[in-house]
Protein backbone atom coordinates (compact mmCIF):
# COMPACT_ATOMS: atom_id res chain seq x y z
CA UNK A 1 0.00 0.00 0.00
CA UNK A 2 1.13 3.55 -0.86
CA UNK A 3 1.56 6.43 1.36
CA UNK A 4 -1.64 8.59 0.99
CA UNK A 5 -1.49 12.42 0.82
CA UNK A 6 -5.11 14.39 1.03
CA UNK A 7 -5.07 17.58 -0.69
CA UNK A 8 -7.88 18.73 0.08
CA UNK A 9 -9.24 19.12 3.68
CA UNK A 10 -11.57 21.95 5.20
CA UNK A 11 -11.20 22.63 8.72
CA UNK A 12 -12.67 25.29 11.09
CA UNK A 13 -12.60 26.29 14.91
CA UNK A 14 -14.74 23.91 17.19
CA UNK A 15 -16.79 26.87 18.38
CA UNK A 16 -18.09 27.41 14.75
CA UNK A 17 -17.44 23.81 13.29
CA UNK A 18 -21.16 22.73 13.14
CA UNK A 19 -22.26 25.81 11.85
CA UNK A 20 -19.94 26.21 9.45
CA UNK A 21 -20.30 22.65 8.32
CA UNK A 22 -23.98 22.53 8.06
CA UNK A 23 -24.10 25.67 5.96
CA UNK A 24 -21.83 24.01 2.90
CA UNK A 25 -24.38 20.53 3.41
CA UNK A 26 -27.33 22.95 2.79
CA UNK A 27 -25.05 25.33 -0.07
CA UNK A 28 -24.53 21.82 -1.72
CA UNK A 29 -28.06 20.03 -0.55
CA UNK A 30 -25.58 16.99 0.80
CA UNK A 31 -25.38 15.42 4.35
CA UNK A 32 -22.15 15.75 5.46
CA UNK A 33 -19.83 12.99 7.01
CA UNK A 34 -18.06 14.54 9.32
CA UNK A 35 -17.51 17.38 11.67
CA UNK A 36 -15.51 19.26 10.06
CA UNK A 37 -12.60 19.93 13.35
CA UNK A 38 -9.54 19.00 12.83
CA UNK A 39 -8.90 16.48 15.23
CA UNK A 40 -11.71 14.35 13.38
CA UNK A 41 -9.96 14.71 10.16
CA UNK A 42 -6.85 13.47 11.88
CA UNK A 43 -8.03 10.37 13.13
CA UNK A 44 -9.59 9.38 10.33
CA UNK A 45 -6.75 9.78 8.42
CA UNK A 46 -4.83 7.52 10.22
CA UNK A 47 -7.24 4.83 10.19
CA UNK A 48 -7.37 4.99 6.75
CA UNK A 49 -3.57 5.51 6.15
CA UNK A 50 -3.60 8.90 5.12
CA UNK A 51 0.18 10.60 6.00
CA UNK A 52 -0.32 13.70 5.19
CA UNK A 53 -3.67 16.02 4.93
CA UNK A 54 -3.61 19.96 3.07
CA UNK A 55 -6.21 21.85 5.19
CA UNK A 56 -7.76 25.34 4.81
CA UNK A 57 -10.92 27.59 4.85
CA UNK A 58 -12.41 29.74 3.09
CA UNK A 59 -12.44 33.44 3.66
CA UNK A 60 -16.23 34.95 3.14
CA UNK A 61 -15.31 38.11 4.10
CA UNK A 62 -11.88 40.29 3.52
CA UNK A 63 -11.76 40.76 7.41
CA UNK A 64 -11.63 37.08 7.89
CA UNK A 65 -8.37 36.44 6.21
CA UNK A 66 -5.74 36.95 8.92
CA UNK A 67 -7.82 35.05 11.45
CA UNK A 68 -8.34 32.28 9.26
CA UNK A 69 -4.65 31.69 8.51
CA UNK A 70 -3.74 32.23 12.06
CA UNK A 71 -5.63 29.48 13.10
CA UNK A 72 -4.29 27.31 9.74
CA UNK A 73 -0.81 27.54 11.24
CA UNK A 74 -2.39 27.08 14.88
CA UNK A 75 -3.28 23.40 13.70
CA UNK A 76 -0.13 23.08 11.67
CA UNK A 77 2.32 23.93 14.56
CA UNK A 78 0.17 21.72 16.90
CA UNK A 79 0.10 18.76 14.26
CA UNK A 80 3.27 19.33 11.87
CA UNK A 81 3.75 15.96 11.12
CA UNK A 82 0.16 15.54 9.88
CA UNK A 83 -0.95 18.88 8.10
CA UNK A 84 -0.13 20.85 5.27
CA UNK A 85 -1.52 24.58 5.35
CA UNK A 86 -3.34 26.78 2.34
CA UNK A 87 -3.90 30.01 3.30
CA UNK A 88 -6.71 32.42 2.44
CA UNK A 89 -7.35 35.29 0.48
CA UNK A 90 -10.35 37.15 -0.53
CA UNK A 91 -10.64 39.34 -3.72
CA UNK A 92 -12.31 42.27 -2.12
CA UNK A 93 -9.09 42.65 0.42
CA UNK A 94 -7.34 45.96 0.28
CA UNK A 95 -4.23 44.49 1.87
CA UNK A 96 -3.55 41.55 -0.79
CA UNK A 97 0.07 42.18 -0.92
CA UNK A 98 0.48 42.04 3.18
CA UNK A 99 -1.80 38.91 3.22
CA UNK A 100 0.20 37.24 0.59
CA UNK A 101 3.60 38.22 2.31
CA UNK A 102 1.70 36.52 5.67
CA UNK A 103 0.69 33.59 4.05
CA UNK A 104 4.18 32.93 3.28
CA UNK A 105 5.81 33.76 6.07
CA UNK A 106 3.53 31.39 7.92
CA UNK A 107 4.94 28.83 5.60
CA UNK A 108 1.80 28.12 4.20
CA UNK A 109 2.17 26.00 1.06
CA UNK A 110 -0.41 27.96 -1.37
CA UNK A 111 -3.88 29.52 -1.41
CA UNK A 112 -7.38 27.93 -1.67
CA UNK A 113 -10.09 30.32 -3.40
CA UNK A 114 -13.78 29.32 -3.62
CA UNK A 115 -15.63 31.69 -6.01
CA UNK A 116 -18.97 30.65 -5.24
CA UNK A 117 -18.88 30.80 -1.93
CA UNK A 118 -17.33 34.04 -2.03
CA UNK A 119 -19.17 35.53 -4.28
CA UNK A 120 -16.91 36.65 -7.27
CA UNK A 121 -16.01 35.25 -11.33
CA UNK A 122 -13.17 33.28 -11.25
CA UNK A 123 -11.70 35.46 -13.86
CA UNK A 124 -13.14 38.57 -12.50
CA UNK A 125 -10.75 41.82 -12.16
CA UNK A 126 -10.67 41.61 -8.31
CA UNK A 127 -9.71 37.93 -8.52
CA UNK A 128 -7.32 38.22 -11.53
CA UNK A 129 -5.32 40.59 -9.02
CA UNK A 130 -4.63 37.60 -6.29
CA UNK A 131 -3.39 35.24 -9.81
CA UNK A 132 -1.24 38.25 -10.59
CA UNK A 133 0.57 38.38 -7.03
CA UNK A 134 0.18 34.93 -6.44
CA UNK A 135 2.29 33.95 -10.22
CA UNK A 136 5.62 32.22 -9.28
CA UNK A 137 5.15 32.48 -5.78
CA UNK A 138 2.11 30.22 -4.19
CA UNK A 139 -0.02 27.68 -6.16
CA UNK A 140 -3.42 28.31 -6.02
CA UNK A 141 -6.36 25.76 -5.31
CA UNK A 142 -9.83 26.81 -7.05
CA UNK A 143 -13.28 24.91 -6.55
CA UNK A 144 -13.70 25.05 -10.56
CA UNK A 145 -17.03 23.93 -12.16
CA UNK A 146 -20.65 23.92 -11.05
CA UNK A 147 -23.52 23.88 -13.28
CA UNK A 148 -25.82 25.99 -11.12
CA UNK A 149 -23.74 28.58 -11.80
CA UNK A 150 -21.13 30.50 -14.25
CA UNK A 151 -18.93 31.57 -11.85
CA UNK A 152 -15.74 28.53 -12.01
CA UNK A 153 -16.35 26.31 -14.94
CA UNK A 154 -13.38 25.41 -17.41
CA UNK A 155 -13.84 28.74 -20.07
CA UNK A 156 -12.77 30.96 -17.20
CA UNK A 157 -10.38 28.96 -15.65
CA UNK A 158 -8.75 28.51 -19.30
CA UNK A 159 -8.27 32.21 -19.10
CA UNK A 160 -6.62 32.38 -15.93
CA UNK A 161 -4.23 29.73 -16.89
CA UNK A 162 -3.58 31.39 -20.17
CA UNK A 163 -3.23 34.98 -18.78
CA UNK A 164 -1.12 33.44 -15.90
CA UNK A 165 1.15 30.83 -17.68
CA UNK A 166 3.26 30.47 -14.47
CA UNK A 167 1.04 30.33 -11.94
CA UNK A 168 0.35 27.11 -10.62
CA UNK A 169 -2.89 26.38 -10.64
CA UNK A 170 -4.78 23.41 -9.19
CA UNK A 171 -8.28 23.05 -10.50
CA UNK A 172 -10.17 20.98 -7.40
CA UNK A 173 -13.28 17.97 -8.31
CA UNK A 174 -11.36 17.22 -11.68
CA UNK A 175 -11.54 20.92 -12.79
CA UNK A 176 -15.42 20.91 -13.52
CA UNK A 177 -17.54 19.70 -10.26
CA UNK A 178 -21.01 18.64 -12.08
CA UNK A 179 -19.84 19.74 -15.76
CA UNK A 180 -17.30 17.39 -15.92
CA UNK A 181 -18.00 16.90 -19.87
CA UNK A 182 -16.73 20.32 -20.65
CA UNK A 183 -13.06 19.62 -19.65
CA UNK A 184 -11.75 19.50 -22.88
CA UNK A 185 -10.43 23.08 -23.18
CA UNK A 186 -8.20 22.42 -20.56
CA UNK A 187 -6.13 20.06 -22.22
CA UNK A 188 -2.34 20.18 -22.66
CA UNK A 189 -1.42 23.28 -19.67
CA UNK A 190 1.34 22.55 -18.16
CA UNK A 191 0.49 24.88 -15.26
CA UNK A 192 -2.82 22.80 -14.62
CA UNK A 193 -3.11 20.09 -11.81
CA UNK A 194 -6.40 18.60 -10.49
CA UNK A 195 -7.62 16.87 -7.59
CA UNK A 196 -10.37 14.16 -7.72
CA UNK A 197 -12.31 15.60 -4.73
CA UNK A 198 -16.22 15.46 -4.81
CA UNK A 199 -16.11 14.10 -7.82
CA UNK A 200 -16.19 10.29 -8.19
CA UNK A 201 -19.51 10.13 -5.83
CA UNK A 202 -21.05 11.30 -9.07
CA UNK A 203 -19.42 10.10 -11.94
CA UNK A 204 -18.81 6.71 -13.37
CA UNK A 205 -15.23 4.61 -12.55
CA UNK A 206 -14.79 4.55 -16.18
CA UNK A 207 -15.33 8.47 -16.43
CA UNK A 208 -13.16 9.01 -13.55
CA UNK A 209 -10.75 7.02 -15.59
CA UNK A 210 -11.08 8.84 -18.34
CA UNK A 211 -10.62 11.91 -16.39
CA UNK A 212 -7.08 11.13 -15.29
CA UNK A 213 -6.18 10.45 -18.42
CA UNK A 214 -7.41 13.08 -20.08
CA UNK A 215 -5.33 15.50 -17.47
CA UNK A 216 -2.56 12.66 -17.29
CA UNK A 217 -1.63 11.18 -13.99
CA UNK A 218 1.40 13.54 -13.17
CA UNK A 219 -1.53 15.81 -13.16
CA UNK A 220 -3.55 14.85 -10.58
CA UNK A 221 -3.96 15.00 -6.85
CA UNK A 222 -5.25 12.56 -4.22
CA UNK A 223 -8.04 14.13 -2.31
CA UNK A 224 -11.43 13.91 -0.40
CA UNK A 225 -12.89 16.98 0.07
CA UNK A 226 -13.27 16.57 4.19
CA UNK A 227 -15.57 16.90 6.05
CA UNK A 228 -18.16 16.12 3.03
CA UNK A 229 -17.73 12.34 2.48
CA UNK A 230 -16.76 8.91 4.23
CA UNK A 231 -12.84 8.90 3.80
CA UNK A 232 -13.39 5.27 3.37
CA UNK A 233 -15.93 5.42 0.78
CA UNK A 234 -13.53 7.93 -1.15
CA UNK A 235 -10.79 5.46 -1.21
CA UNK A 236 -12.88 2.87 -2.32
CA UNK A 237 -14.35 4.66 -5.03
CA UNK A 238 -10.81 5.34 -6.39
CA UNK A 239 -9.63 1.92 -5.92
CA UNK A 240 -12.59 1.23 -8.46
CA UNK A 241 -10.71 3.69 -11.01
CA UNK A 242 -8.69 1.46 -13.94
CA UNK A 243 -5.44 2.56 -13.46
CA UNK A 244 -2.00 0.75 -12.99
CA UNK A 245 -0.04 0.83 -9.95
CA UNK A 246 2.11 3.54 -11.00
CA UNK A 247 -0.56 5.90 -12.01
CA UNK A 248 -1.66 5.08 -8.16
CA UNK A 249 1.53 5.79 -6.60
CA UNK A 250 1.82 9.50 -8.74
CA UNK A 251 -1.71 10.68 -7.68
CA UNK A 252 -1.55 9.24 -4.52
CA UNK A 253 1.71 10.59 -3.16
CA UNK A 254 4.40 11.72 -5.45
CA UNK A 255 3.01 14.38 -7.11
CA UNK A 256 1.71 16.21 -4.02
CA UNK A 257 5.44 15.70 -2.91
CA UNK A 258 6.88 17.50 -6.34
CA UNK A 259 4.74 19.81 -6.34
CA UNK A 260 4.77 21.38 -2.85
CA UNK A 261 8.28 19.83 -1.98
CA UNK A 262 6.97 17.35 0.50
CA UNK A 263 9.02 14.96 2.35
CA UNK A 264 6.69 11.81 3.37
CA UNK A 265 9.84 9.54 4.42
Amino acid sequence: MYPIIDCHCHVYPSKIAEKAVKGIGDFYNLNMFYDGKAETLLSESQKYGIVKSFIFSVATKPEQTNSINEFIKGIIDQYPQSFVGMGALHPDSTKLDEEIEKIISLGLKGVKLHPDVQGFQLDDERCMRIFEKCEGRLPVLVHAGDKRYDNSNPDRLKKILDTFPRLTVIGAHFGAYSVWDDVSILKGYDNLYVDCSSAMAFITPRKATELVRFYSAEKVLFATDFPMWNIGDELKRFDALDLTDRERQMIFYENACNLFGLNIS
